[in-house]
């Protein structure tokens, strides 16, 4: 299999993280470089043509798309360490956590990043800056939810480490990487104390 990604955009990276937790081997890592375009070429929108990253190559020649089926489809083939649930309820549970996380906190910081942040002019044509200012507020209300959240619980989705925490996690790295978003600047200290946890992982480093 083939893995074309994107090293400093938050859904390559939570792929990159999965497979790390999971110690799966034998997938070749293909970066592509959004900066020049090339998930714009015709050959890279024969894959994937909403032109997005992360994209996964079967052996067979399919092409899957959207970082939830790709790790879904992972989660199939290499059972454990399990990062979904093992059973209804649990995954339910473990779902729910993670989409929560998904359209909340990572979608109002990729919002905030890409309408304001300067670098990505390019790949985000037009930018709305008040809506990418409005987005970096209601992150914020959101994250106050996320840390009362844990204050109550040691994980995103409960007492164990699951997708939920590799989501929330690439999340607030984009931030305090481009927007210099930090829980602990915020005054959110149950929100740093987890994302301290979860950076001392080895899968944290990918």
């Amino acid at each position: 299999m083939k893995l074309l990604s994107a090293h400093r955009a938050p859904n390559p990276r939570r792929v990159l993280m999965f497979i790390a937790e999971k110690g799966i081997t034998g997938i070749e890592v293909v970066n592509v470089d959004l900066n020049a375009g090339a998930h714009r070429t015709p050959e890279f929108l024969a894959k994937s043509p909403l032109a997005k990253v992360p994209a996964l190559e079967l052996d067979d020649g399919r092409v899957l798309t959207e970082t939830r089926a790709i790790c879904t489809y992972l989660e199939g083939l290499y059972p454990g360490p399990n990062l979904m649930g093992e059973d209804a309820t649990t995954r339910a549970f473990i779902e729910m956590a993670d989409r929560r996380v998904e359209l909340t906190l990572l979608l109002q910081i990729a919002n905030a990043i890409r309408h304001t942040h300067p670098g990505l002019a390019a790949l985000e044509q037009p930018q709305f800056a008040d809506f990418g200012r409005s987005q970096g507020e209601k992150l914020l209300e959101t994250a106050k939810v996320f840390d009362q959240l844990l204050q109550q619980q040691a994980w995103m989705a409960g007492e164990r480490f699951s997708i939920a925490d590799i989501t929330a996690f690439c999340a607030l790295e984009f931030a305090r990487g481009l927007i210099k978003f930090t829980p602990a600047r915020n005054g959110l200290q149950a929100l740093q104390a987890w994302r301290d946890r979860v950076a001392e992982r080895p899968s944290a480093a990918v």
